[in-house]
Order: C-alpha cells, then structure tokens, then sequence
C-alpha cells in the first residue's frame, strides 16, 4: 500500500484507493479507466441519484429488504450528501459506461461509507445502498429526476422572471411608434410595446413547451431493474420510491407504462431538448432584435440604449458593446450543439438500453443551467434598464415610404407607388407629395399618415 491510500476490494480484487477518499473499488477503477476529460457530471445528477437512494432506502425498510437500522443510516448519509455544495467525491469523467454503472456505483460507495460511519456497523454498496435497484433503471431515474428539479426550482422561474421584465417594456413603450421592418427593410408603423410584447409571448409560449414536455421527463423506469422485468425488485419498490419522491420533492415523477421502451430509449429527454431549442431560437431572435435597434450610437438604428455595463475596446474609448444580447447568442450556440448531442445520443438505444446516458444527462443539464443563468441576466441587466429614443423611433416611423400603404384606400395601390417612389427621388416626405399633386386635402393626408393610428390596424378614414 503506498503513501496516502488505503486497499478497496470489489469482485475484481484489490485495488488501491487514495486514504481520505468516501469512494471504493469500482470507483476508482472508473477513474483510471476514464481520465478523458477532467470534466465530472453535473451536481444536479449526482443528487438525483442521492435522492433515488434516500426514497429507495425508506422504501426498502417498509418493504422488509433492508433492517429499518441500515435503512436510517443510508437515509441520514444521504442527508449528508444532499447538503454538499461540491463534487469532490464523486470524480469520475462524464465519458464512461454509458449506463452510468460508474457513477451509480460511486454513489453507492460514497454513502455506504457514510452509512457506516453512521451505523457503526458494515453498510454494502451493493447489498444495501443499491437494493432492489440496477443502473439500468435507476441512472435514467436519477436523470429525469435531476432535470424535473432543474426545470421547476430553476429554469422556469428565470424564464418568468425574463417574460415578466419584457412584459413591463411592453406597457412601458406602448406609445412609443416606430417604424416595423420586414426583410430589414421599412415597413409600416409598430409600437415598440408592440416588439416587446412578441418578446414576453415568445418566452411564455417557451414556459407552456416546457411543461408539456415535463409530463414525459416525468415518465421513468425505476422498477424495471436490469432489462425491464423487474428481477430483483419487489412488488410495490418503484410506487413507494416514486411516490416518496413526488410527494417530498413536489414534482411529476411516476413509473413508467412500459418498462421496455422506458429502458430502451431516452426519447422524453430527446424531446425535452427540442423545447429548449426552439427556446435558445426565440433567445436569439430577441437577442438580435435588440442588438439591432440599439447599433450606434450615431451611424447605426439607435432606437433603444441598453445599460451600459463595461467598456468595450481595449482601443476605442468610450466604445459599449451590447454585451449581454451576444452573451445570449452565444448560449443558443451551445444549446444547438447540446441538441444534436441528445439526439445522436436518444439514437444510442440497443436493445434494452441507451448507452449514451452520460452524455445526454451532461448535455440536457447543461442546456437548462445556461438557459436559465442569461434569461436571469437579460432581465435583470439588460431589459430592465432599456429605455427608447421615442423622438429617433418616430421620426424614423414618419419617414419611412412604407407609411404610404395607408394611401391605398384613399388613392389606390398604383397611385400610392407613384406617391413613394417620388418622394424617394425627390427627398419629399409622403404628405408633400400627396398635397403638390392634390390628391387629398390636408385634412385626408394628415388622417391617412397618422402613424400611431397605423399601429391600431383597420382602415383609416
């Protein structure tokens, strides 16, 4: 034995393991046959797999699989663990089996030597912490369940929060006219309120997305132990465990109707992350709708001035940059890529098993944290402080030629074309044109270039 370890047995045989680690044998045996990229799973999987455990211990207690002592002390470590805000013990590389074996496993060693410290007595990894359970069903558990909290306690609420400042713009620059665009070029009169409100319903649409896909995260195959037919569990393990967990953690968990398709493929995380990407694609269309109409501050739109958060040249003085709208495209960026990897992963299910679970955990979890951290900084350092250049934002509604469409009911579509394209090649506003050629009085002219009135629709008479 070398200096600072200590010897760990499994079914292999001994292995060294470092002295003041919680882990044993099959753990670090992960941890050498994984060194690919220093990067562990995330804490929010690691703690659902602790809170499958903590059910899965009570449960096995009531169930007469486990003594109602090593039941409490699985439970009190499981404690323990939950309240740790860090990953230390739990070092395994997010590239290994892909039925995260190796990482049910750590956990398994981790609490049953806490188990045991508790108990003063032998806590077995495998005979106790992991009764009545296999990987196979119980990592996917531990994935849907983590995701379920991350989206509740987490993601929704940050998209609430984004909606709701987008919300207060909305009514804030209601009587803000501007010019609308389409194909980035004029067109007819909006209110920015108008833009904005297109914004909060876009991420509100995104909320009611998410919650429909949760109703299928919710499904998982807990029970189902190796391959499906449950050998192993006892009749009633996985209702007791769910059941526990619904009622403690307040979220949508059940077992799933057919343990073969649930062990078998990972298609409710699959289309979760399609809901978050047609998220991360209503993000960047808010993102570059603001970039664009704050450009400036004297040769581009310079409708709206975001917060000015830090400088933005290391050689142009003065220079800002619309830094937390690019933050956001970046993200989509990454949850693009995050998507691609859950659905080549979601295509990964021979057989009775997804092999890629690892992977698609990290990836999923991943999409949720950034999309929840910049919705909380585009609301709270960005959208909040936006205000509107009301007098650019109208002036540019008045001298858009599109503005002219409201000449149709009262001179005809040829007649306004005519009306515009003089105007263009004359540097004339509309109403000069209209009155030089006498076709409206002033009084018509001034009722059918009411921009404001514009952005109500109908006909203007």
């Amino acid at each position: 034995m070398g200096d600072g370890t200590r010897i760990e047995h499994d079914s292999m045989g001994e292995i060294e393991v470092p002295a003041d680690a919680l882990w044993g044998a099959q753990t670090q045996r992960a941890v050498q046959n994984f060194p690919i990229s220093g990067q562990r799973l995330p804490l929010s999987l690691i703690k659902g797999l602790v809170w499958v455990k903590w059910a899965a211990a009570r449960t096995n207690a009531t169930l007469g699989i486990l003594e109602t002592s090593v039941s409490q002390a699985i439970v009190e470590a499981c404690e323990e663990v939950l309240a740790w805000t860090n990953d230390d013990q739990f070092p395994i590389d997010i590239y290994q089996t892909g039925s995260g074996t190796s990482s049910n496993m750590n956990v398994n060693e981790v609490l049953a030597h806490l188990a045991s410290a508790h108990l003063g007595r032998e806590v077995l990894p495998n005979d106790h912490v992991n009764a009545s359970q296999s990987s196979n069903d119980v990592f996917p558990t531990a994935l849907h369940l983590g995701v379920l909290l991350e989206l509740t306690k987490v993601l929704v609420p940050a998209l609430s929060r984004l909606a709701e400042s987008l919300e207060s713009k909305a009514d804030e620059f209601a009587g803000v006219v501007k010019s609308g665009r389409t194909h980035l070029m004029d067109a007819t009169p909006i209110t920015l309120g108008q833009e904005f409100s297109g914004y909060a319903a876009a991420i509100r649409k995104a909320i009611a997305r998410i919650e429909i896909a949760k109703d299928d995260v919710g499904e998982v195959p807990l029970g189902g132990t190796a391959v499906g037919t449950g050998l192993n569990a006892p009749p009633g393990f996985a209702d007791g465990v769910l059941t526990t967990l619904r009622e403690h953690l307040g979220v949508p968990i059940r077992e799933a109707e057919n343990h073969f398709e649930a062990h078998g493929a990972r298609d409710g995380i699959v289309s979760l992350s399609g809901a978050l990407k047609t998220l991360a694609m209503g993000y960047y269309k808010i993102a570059n709708d603001l970039r664009w109409m704050s450009s400036g501050p004297r040769c581009g739109l310079g409708e709206i001035h975001l917060p000015d958060l830090q400088p933005g040249s290391s050689i142009m003085p003065g220079k800002v940059n619309p830094v937390v709208p690019e933050a956001m495209c970046q993200v989509v960026a990454r949850v693009v890529g995050n998507d691609a990897t859950i659905a080549f992963g979601g295509a990964a299910g021979n057989f009775e098993l997804n092999v890629m679970q690892p992977i698609i955990g990290v990836a999923v979890l991943d999409s949720i944290h950034i999309l929840a951290t910049i919705a909380e900084a585009m609301a709270d350092k960005c959208v909040s402080g936006i205000v509107a250049n009301v007098e650019r934002c109208r002036t540019y509604a008045l001298s858009s030629p599109s503005i002219g469409t409201s000449l149709n009911p009262y001179i005809g579509y040829e007649q306004a074309a005519k009306v515009i394209k003089e105007a263009l090649a004359t540097d004339k506003d509309l109403r000069t044109v209209v009155l030089e050629k006498g076709l409206l009085t002033e009084a018509e002219v001034d009722v059918a270039l009411d921009v404001m009135a514009m952005t109500k629709g109908g006909i203007i008479r």
